[in-house]
């Protein structure tokens, strides 16, 4: 933002006018962790792993999501959650109907503080298990860039699948809750 050289491990803030994020030294990721700071946010540090999303799995039913991830946000700009979920052609936007995320939202009181357009809840089902993540919006990208990158033929493969787990598991070892 600023030209400065930036390390290796770096901040983020996200546009939310044109939902780009964007690199940020520390200094001037400071300048947007104010809400008032104008069409830039901070991208905060939070991860909060919810092992059992209370309602998760009759609003995964009602979304339609067709995969075993996804990641909603509030989208400010649209004053709306948007869904997105992993796909090899990039994040994959899918429909989602209000009433059903904010029973979720009621049901979770982690989600209360969602933080718009820097934050976002991003669901794994596998199997029986259901969790929820309360993440930085950067970690849901990280995660569609690991699948685009992966990702062979059909089902993804065994490397793609063996990177989307180990994702994973280190969420859950980032995560309290």
């Amino acid at each position: 933002m600023c030209a400065r050289p930036i390390e290796h491990e770096h901040s983020h803030v996200v546009n939310v006018e044109s939902r780009a994020i964007l690199c940020a030294c520390r200094p001037c990721y400071l300048l947007f962790t104010h809400a008032s700071a104008g069409k830039h946010r901070a991208v905060p540090e939070r991860y909060v792993h919810m092992p059992d999303l209370v309602g998760g799995r009759a609003w995964w039913e009602t979304a339609g999501i067709p995969v075993r991830m996804a990641f909603v946000f509030t989208n400010s700009e649209l004053g709306a959650p948007a869904a997105f979920y992993p796909s090899p052609a990039g994040a994959t936007e899918s429909l989602l109907a209000l009433d059903s995320w904010t029973q979720l939202m009621a049901d979770n009181p982690v989600l209360a503080d969602l933080a718009p357009d820097v934050e976002a809840l991003l669901i794994n089902v596998e199997g029986e298990t259901f969790e929820g993540f309360l993440v930085p919006i950067d970690a849901c990208y990280r995660l569609v860039g690991l699948v685009r990158l992966n990702w062979k033929g059909f089902d993804g493969g065994t490397e793609a699948w063996r990177e989307i787990d180990g994702f994973f598991a280190e969420l859950r070892g980032r995560g309290r809750g």
